[in-house]
């Protein structure tokens, strides 16, 4: 009796969550508490025993980053670089097979002492060890299959380097909120680059991320209607046919 009254108070829980969001836009998510900000705010300490050496501000040949010739590329935790993601994909496999097996078994006992004779004349008319086993046997499969899939994505996102490993490998992590109407579409991009992969322009593209982690999506009133509701979900769980 109890699980009658707990399966529905579960569902109501599930509902009264999207019925807060009828009639609000969806919320952004918080900047201030994300990696991306944390790594701004607390850059990773220098490395033991290195110094700074002090350079003539007023010379154009300076190797400092604000210089007019410095290399302005992201390199620290807390720096900013762009990610360009440019994908164009397509996929088309097919595969098929076909398969026939047949056999046939004969086994017969027609004389072992006598033996075979005297079961004879028990047996009904028109039976004889003779031919005692006749077996056949035939099989047959088939089997076709087919993919195709074909994608485009061409999207850029600021990204902020989280973490420098022992290597000099860079943690990078990446987000990108942009509300329309009552829609939120939201790219998130995460993985390790190096630092030479970075180009002049402080740009990096995602095929030389390594661990790649990019997500494309949307929350909001739309993509809730295109979901299953809660019941459909558990009924699709739970029911075995």
């Amino acid at each position: 009796m109890r699980i009658q009254f707990i399966i529905p108070a579960f569902l109501a829980l599930g509902a009264c969550s999207d019925l807060e969001e009828v009639g609000r836009l969806p919320e952004f998510t918080p900047v201030a508490s994300s990696s991306e900000t944390s790594a701004m705010r607390n850059p990773s300490l220098p490395e033991r025993g290195e110094k700074h050496i002090p350079a003539d501000s007023a010379s154009l040949w300076t190797s400092s980053r604000q210089s007019l010739l410095g290399d302005r590329r992201a390199i620290e935790r807390g720096d900013i670089l762009t990610v360009v993601i440019e994908i164009d994909d397509s996929a088309e496999m097919s595969n098929s097979s076909d398969r026939s097996r047949s056999g046939s078994e004969t086994m017969g006992l027609s004389s072992l002492f006598g033996i075979p004779e005297r079961i004879n004349e028990v047996l009904p008319e028109g039976a004889t060890m003779g031919s005692a086993v006749n077996t056949n046997s035939n099989s047959a499969s088939s089997g076709d299959g087919s993919i195709k899939r074909n994608e485009q994505l061409e999207l850029m996102v600021a990204a902020t380097i989280v973490d420098v490993l022992p290597n000099g490998v860079l943690h990078i992590q990446g987000s990108q909120e942009v509300r329309v109407n009552y829609e939120i579409r939201e790219l998130l991009v995460e993985g390790y680059v190096r630092p030479e992969d970075i180009s002049r322009q402080n740009e990096i593209t995602y095929d030389k991320i390594a661990s790649a982690r990019i997500s494309y999506g949307g929350r909001g009133q739309l993509t809730q209607v295109q979901q299953p509701r809660y019941g459909q979900k558990i009924a699709d769980i739970v029911l075995p046919f």
